[in-house]
């Protein structure tokens, strides 16, 4: 099939966003806003670096680079709207792997009522996945790392470490307790956007996405707030089954592994009650997992077995990837 046909092939016949005015058929899209912020943020996964046809198929490949864009969007607060997809095609993908792709995203999209305006498509040695996506928050109303103040409860939605979980059972086959659970966490994970979106009660909050470990995540925010986090280690929130793996491993995984997608923030203790709001009312599980502290050089902190400790900010960073491997 010639680009021209897949292009065709993967066009929308219609769309759900009222402000677009031109989507795939021109030279670019466009859409028009006036009454809203827009966000935008992008993310590429590449096979071998970030997912490996052994574990993980076209459909949810696809589905999984649209999830982690609309991870981005809900720490940003923001209502989703389009997306844009550039693909590298090496010639050992077939194009109705290149289609099941779409399809993944596709399923996603339309949970969030998004459409496709754009992309590209190449040829080259291995699969890239480029997505851009579009969002748009009420005028001065995204959600920022920079918002945390001393005092504050810091929280987590979700439970952590089930994505490193799935990825261990996949790479390592044997007999496992919600087998399927973990596995799907791992590739085809749920954004807290419904959440994310019903926080508009809450005043001010700091807020990030869970995507390379929440110590990492909470550095981010500690550095962007000019303040200190501590992280009680005990009431980490893991699911029910998740004491199936050892303690090293579970641990690990929870303040490291990353992928989980899920979000972590801090809020007023004032606010909390609106927190926990709009936790029931998308039906989000969310846990005080520590509190905000005056600055000590914009640090992390974990509170476990009744001593505080210092930690690095680490988790999964692929250029740091790459350079070991040189």
């Amino acid at each position: 099939m010639d680009e021209f046909s897949f292009i065709k092939s993967i066009k929308q016949h219609t769309y759900k966003q009222a402000s677009l005015l031109k989507g795939i058929g021109d030279d670019a899209a466009v859409f028009r806003q006036m009454s809203q912020d827009i966000v935008t943020a992008t993310d590429m996964m590449v096979e071998d670096v970030h997912f490996s046809r052994e574990t993980t198929s076209a459909f949810q490949v696809g589905y999984r680079a649209l999830a982690i864009n609309l991870s981005d969007l809900a720490a940003m607060a923001a209502k989703p709207a389009f997306y844009l997809v550039s693909v590298v095609v090496p010639s050992h993908w077939p194009t109705r792997d290149i289609q099941e792709i779409f399809n993944g995203m596709k399923q996603i999209a339309v949970n969030h009522h998004m459409d496709l305006i754009g992309g590209d498509t190449v040829s080259g040695k291995e699969l890239c996945v480029s997505v851009t996506v579009i969002g748009y928050t009420a005028q001065h109303k995204s959600r920022y790392r920079h918002s945390a103040r001393p005092g504050d409860i810091v929280f987590a939605t979700g439970t952590l470490g089930d994505s490193q979980a799935g990825l261990h059972m996949l790479m390592n086959p044997g007999m496992y307790q919600d087998y399927d659970y973990f596995v799907r966490r791992h590739r085809m994970p749920a954004p807290r956007v419904s959440f994310a979106l019903n926080l508009d009660r809450v005043s001010r909050m700091a807020l990030n996405d869970i995507s390379d470990g929440i110590a990492s995540e909470a550095s981010e925010i500690a550095g962007a707030s000019n303040v200190s986090l501590v992280l009680k280690v005990a009431d980490l929130p893991a699911s029910s089954s998740y004491d199936q793996f050892t303690a090293e491993q579970r641990r690990n995984w929870q303040l490291f592994g990353g992928e989980d997608f899920e979000l972590i923030g801090t809020v007023p203790e004032s606010e909390w009650p609106a927190l926990l709001q709009a936790s029931h009312e998308t039906n989000t599980a969310v846990t005080d997992i520590g509190y905000v502290t005056e600055q000590q050089q914009s640090s992390v902190y974990l509170l476990e077995n009744s001593q505080y400790k210092p930690v690095k900010k680490q988790g999964y960073t692929h250029l740091k990837q790459v350079k070991s491997s040189e």
